[in-house]
């Protein structure tokens, strides 16, 4: 499994890159499929946040959906076992219902994405998850963009994968109706969904095979 280390505004060094190894032999235990884990750490310079200036962020890429976690704390070391301990319960969480759903038939895949999506300038920062970031105008607004391959989905698995990653809100088609729609969190263990009222263009109503 390969380990991809990564900082934001700080340097990572050899110490915290094997202490991070060492540490993320345990994700391999939980998901022996993983391909990679993306580990990014950042350092917060402003004082005022000092107690959280330090923040680990860790992304499994699995052959199923992505597993993320993130934590802050005013130590490097403190925020990885932060960071970690949530993984590794989402991790856990991804396994049993993996037990659960042993019999489940795969959903086809719905490509939602524009039919010619606009060319990324050569001096655009691509981000190592293929997010893009642009300046609105000459405004000093920053727009954080990513395109992700939609796959149509009930309501529960999309609160599932959205407790995955950490989110507070996820974007997914209903496979009921075709719909792009997005789940987010309230308070508590209360959600809710909103959906646009026209199916994806170009998509067949999906199916769900149980």
């Amino acid at each position: 499994m390969e380990i991809v280390v990564a900082g934001r505004h700080t340097e990572v060094s050899p110490k915290f890159r094997a202490h991070l190894t060492d540490k993320l032999a345990k994700v391999e235990q939980l998901a022996p499929r993983a391909q990679r884990i993306d580990v990014l750490v950042s350092h917060e310079v402003n004082p005022r946040q000092a107690d959280s200036s330090e923040r680990v962020e860790l992304t499994v890429v699995d052959k199923g959906p992505v597993i993320r976690a993130e934590a802050c704390a005013d130590d490097r070391y403190a925020a990885l076992d932060l960071a970690l301990a949530k993984l590794l319960e989402r991790l856990r969480r991804m396994r049993d219902r993996r037990k659960d759903h042993r019999n489940h038939t795969p959903l086809t895949p719905v490509d939602v994405r524009p039919p010619q999506e606009e060319p990324v300038a050569a001096d655009t920062p691509v981000a190592a998850d293929g997010a893009v970031e642009v300046t609105l105008g000459d405004s000093p607004v920053v727009i954080r963009e990513k395109t992700h391959q939609a796959q149509p989905m009930t309501i529960d698995d999309a609160l599932y994968e959205m407790e995955l990653v950490g989110h507070d809100f996820f974007l997914f088609v209903d496979v009921e109706t075709a719909q792009p729609a997005v789940a987010y969190r309230r308070r508590g263990w209360s959600y809710g969904v909103i959906k646009l009222d026209s199916p994806v263009v170009g998509t067949e109503r999906a199916q769900a095979v149980g």
